[in-house]
């Protein structure tokens, strides 16, 4: 039975998210996560023209939260008037630092997931090419929902057009992360598969993280909050993570069934 289960589809898959640690892998994402895209964001958000909508209003928008959990979060991240006036030469260079390794351990983990070998120190400029189109990506997902109004129809195509950019960005980001080393047509499937398991999370963070919140928030204040969060940030790279290595092993098992016919 144990060498059924390890010739299987299903068991191959558990061996490789073993072999890449899949949930301490996805504990850094969320680590980087919260000290590079809260800052980033909320600098962009403070530069923008727009309305001041930045890390916390994707925060409670990616959790589906509403009411006492989303004041929650918007006190928590609220994007204050005076932070482009208070922004150092110091703070910049940490936040490009924290933003670089974060971007390196996205491309490492899709590194491992196919087998390849790292990418040579030049292909820095590939990171920060990715980690300003995440921000861009993010950005533009946060003001939809002011560009679009709120409504049953606008609501719709909102979530319609998150989906297909949504998956775009991460079969992009897949392909360029890794240098243009694997193809395509291979990456489509764990970009979709991403995409599902990012919407899955916002149903279980629906039902699950919101009334964690306001708990939390009562017993232990703010750092309950942010204990939700990080952990949310958690689920965020495990879904990252695990849909391309999904996508890998389908892709492989479609390349079986292709070369057996």
């Amino acid at each position: 039975m144990r060498s059924r289960w390890y010739d299987s589809a299903a068991g191959r898959l558990w061996q490789h998210g073993s072999e890449l640690e899949l949930l301490h892998r996805s504990m850094g994402f969320a680590a980087l996560a919260l000290v590079t895209l809260a800052p980033l964001l909320i600098v962009v958000a403070a530069a923008a023209p727009f309305p001041h909508r930045g890390f916390d209003t994707w925060v409670t928008d990616g959790m589906s939260l509403s009411g006492r959990p989303a004041e929650a979060v918007d006190r928590l991240f609220a994007t204050p008037r005076t932070t482009l006036s208070a922004t150092s030469a110091f703070s910049v260079l940490a936040l490009a630092l924290f933003g670089l390794t974060f971007a390196s351990s996205v491309q490492t983990g899709y590194e491992k997931i196919w087998h390849l070998p790292a990418g040579r120190w030049h292909t820095v400029w590939r990171r920060t090419v990715w980690l300003a189109a995440l921000t861009a990506y993010l950005f533009a997902e946060v003001q939809s929902g002011t560009v679009l109004g709120s409504g049953t129809v606008q609501s719709v195509v909102r979530i319609l057009l998150t989906i297909l950019f949504g998956v775009l960005f991460f079969w992009w980001g897949q392909h360029f992360l890794l240098g243009s080393r694997v193809p395509w047509s291979a990456l489509l499937p764990g970009a979709v598969a991403t995409m599902l398991g990012l919407v899955g999370l916002r149903w279980f963070s629906y039902q699950v993280f919101s009334p964690l919140i306001v708990d939390n928030a009562v017993t232990y204040g703010t750092v309950g909050t942010v204990l939700i969060v990080q952990s949310w940030l958690i689920g965020v790279g495990f879904v990252v993570f695990g849909g391309s290595l999904l996508g890998r092993h389908l892709h492989d098992v479609h390349a079986a069934r292709r070369r057996a016919r």
